[in-house]
């Protein structure tokens, strides 16, 4: 790391760059809300936010720019908005995210270009415009300072296509941050060293920089992530979607890890921030040496980088529909799910269906008529089956606010506008707490049809006294070996078919956009929202208990090690349920101390990925400094968690994810 590198992320990670920060209560809205044409006003209000700016320049930063003013006020007004939204659904806040654009259909070309073939539409030129003027205020801001470097790059970019990795670098962090200004948020990174690749060879060709200058201008890149990252919503801080992914497999099978690729990984281990968070494509073939290198950056307590199987995944995708030039060319949106750039306008997360909910309703309501256990287990299918179908029919009339400028970075749109979608608009449908499903199950299965400890009706008036007065019966329930995890032939074989069910329920069903309906085996915030949702589940979870982030084992067990879970968990048919949901495993900072730990890890995560399974995330967690860290939080400013599709600052989590985390402590291996 240079000196220049050390000073920036000294002066940005406690974020000293706030001191810019500026109110911007001297745009007045009604400057851009006239009209009807909402495209028109959107662009408006992106030329009122970025022209609102002030160049900021920090010392020694070689790329730039600085978001001085918050979000701007809407572009419908309080009255448009009620009258909008009672016809309408809503997802999140309204507007265009969590999704990828191709950054090449701007860097490649220049906005002039652009503004040349779209002198037609005002929104369009308006937007550009401003992105353009944006730049020039920086590139006169930075001859007033004597950074006449700075000043050469903006006289090419944005105006005019990248040639040299520090113009495509500066030109995708202009964009970038203009996307957060136009309102979009969880905007990808996507495939950064396949379309940065080209530009480092140009450079190392012509001779204008090293390897090692390629690396500070992509670690002053990622610190410029971290500028601006508490403008940036979500449910937590953090939350961002800022993340990229790594190498992958072409239609042919040709391995893409390149130059770029290693830079990526070396910048974020030596940089050690959250943002941005890294993605790893790998298959079968991938050389072990390159799990190794990839277990380092585990090891510095990162959780990251994020394990994606192009074995399973772009099989998955092929399944569901997607072209497989399109497949071969995925990416992760914010948390796991997985999106196609440039194409894709889907959106992966617009609900959650409860596992151990349903399982819980099949108790209360079912388990009464039902005479065998198989009779009980078919009520829990017919529960997933119709609550799935439920979900597909509560989010008709999607509406999205218009995003002129990410438009640009889109193909195959329905309209001018990707806010009403593009060749893909599917919906995925998380699917929560897969562990304590299953093992609510088969504790059914013992406690009413094998040991006959207890009928329906004592079943539910155990559960509804949260096992107050039943503790003997909770311990020997909890005891029972057949856990999802355990590599046990029940639970797997039942995964496999709650998922198999899930995915069968929604197949075939199309949404609203003409798209289709992806089951997926993630969690997001819902572990915590369905938990309180639910009272004490048959597996011995009491109410209110926290559920498993992601595809994992339910918190509280004592497995019999992680190859077991490894086994377990890539037993069922991921290709099913591939909107995305990672199986989460937690280490000891103990398991990674030395080379010896690392190989270990590496080797693990190989097993899954040749077992079939589709994504892996790890955590290094250590119990005592996350206690200490809720007790002290000055002493752990920097201290980093996975929390459930992205990493964070442990001590600026809310109190109900940070225990869940101290949870899934107690299951490190």
């Amino acid at each position: 790391m240079t000196e220049a590198i050390k000073a920036l992320r000294a002066y940005i990670l406690p974020r000293s760059q706030k001191e810019f920060r500026r109110d911007n209560s001297f745009i007045d809205p009604a400057s851009y809300r006239t009209g009807p044409d909402l495209r028109l006003r959107a662009a408006k209000r992106l030329s009122a936010a970025l022209d609102g700016e002030i160049p900021v320049i920090l010392d020694g930063e070689k790329i730039t720019g600085l978001r001085t003013l918050a979000n701007l006020p809407d572009i419908l007004t309080p009255e448009e908005n009620e009258a909008i939204w009672a016809e309408n659904y809503k997802h999140e806040q309204g507007y265009v995210c969590n999704i990828c654009p191709d950054y090449t259909m701007l860097i490649s070309r220049g906005l002039d270009a652009v503004i040349a073939e779209n002198v037609d539409d005002e929104p369009t030129v308006i937007a550009l415009e401003a992105v353009k003027r944006f730049a020039e205020s920086y590139r006169e801001k930075a001859l007033e300072i004597g950074r006449d470097d700075i000043a050469e790059t903006l006289s090419v970019v944005p105006a005019g296509p990248a040639v040299t990795l520090r113009q495509a670098l500066q030109f995708l962090r202009l964009i970038h941050l203009a996307l957060w200004a136009e309102g979009e948020y969880h905007i990808i990174l996507g495939r950064f060293d396949q379309y940065m690749q080209p530009y480092y060879e140009h450079d190392i060709k012509a001779g204008i920089i090293d390897r090692g200058g390629a690396l500070e201008l992509v670690e002053d890149f990622f610190l410029n992530c971290n500028k601006d990252s508490d403008l940036y919503p979500g449910m937590q801080q953090g939350d961002n979607g800022q993340s990229l992914i790594l190498g992958g497999y072409d239609l042919d099978g040709r391995d893409m890890f390149n130059e770029m690729s290693q830079i990526v990984f070396d910048a974020s281990l030596e940089l050690k921030v959250i943002d941005p968070k890294i993605n790893l494509r790998v298959s079968s073939k991938t050389p072990i040496e390159r799990y190794k290198m990839a277990t380092r950056l585990t090891a510095a307590g990162l959780g990251f980088p994020q394990y994606e199987n192009d074995d399973v995944v772009v099989p998955g995708l092929v399944r569901l529909g997607y072209d497989r030039a399109d497949a071969v060319n995925y990416v992760v949106a914010a948390c796991w799910e997985f999106i196609v750039p440039g194409v894709g306008v889907d959106v992966p997360n617009i609900d959650a269906l409860s596992f151990v909910g349903e399982v819980n309703a099949a108790v209360e309501f079912d388990l009464s008529s039902c005479p065998t256990f198989d009779d009980f287990r078919d009520a829990v299918m017919r529960r997933i089956d119709a609550e799935a179908k439920r979900i597909t029919g509560a989010h008709d009339s999607l509406w999205m606010r218009p995003a002129p400028l990410m438009s640009l970075m889109f193909a195959e749109k329905k309209t001018r506008d990707v806010s009403d979608g593009a060749k893909y608009n599917n919906y995925g449908i998380h699917g929560t707490g897969i562990g304590p499903a299953v093992d609510s199950i088969l504790a059914v299965k013992k406690l009413v049809y094998e040991d006959r400890t207890l009928d329906a009706e004592g079943l539910i008036k155990m559960l509804r006294s949260d096992f107050i007065g039943y503790e003997a019966i909770r311990s020997s329930v909890m005891s029972d070996g057949r856990k999802f995890g355990a590599d046990e032939p029940e639970s797997n074989a039942m995964a496999s078919a709650l998922l198999s069910r899930f995915a069968d329920a929604i197949d075939g069903i199309r949404n609203d956009r003409g798209g289709i309906w992806r089951a997926g085996t993630g969690s997001a915030m819902y572990y915590v929202f369905h938990a309180k949702d639910i009272g004490a589940s048959p597996d011995g979870r009491l109410a209110g208990g926290y559920l498993p982030a992601n595809y994992s084992p339910s918190l509280g067990l004592k497995l019999p090690g992680p190859i077991s879970i490894v086994r377990s968990f890539t037993e069922p048919d991921l290709t099913k349920v591939i909107n995305g949901g990672p199986l989460t495993l937690e280490f000891a900072a103990s398991a990674v101390r030395d080379q010896a730990g690392i190989d270990k890890i590496a080797m693990l995560v190989r097993l899954f990925v040749v077992r079939g399974g589709h994504q892996l995330q790890l955590n290094v967690l250590d119990k005592a400094h996350l206690l200490d860290a809720q007790e002290h939080p000055e002493k752990y400013k920097n201290l980093v968690v996975r929390v459930w599709g992205w990493s964070g600052y442990f001590v600026e989590l809310d109190r109900c994810y940070q225990d869940q985390i101290i949870q899934r402590a107690d299951l490190t291996v």
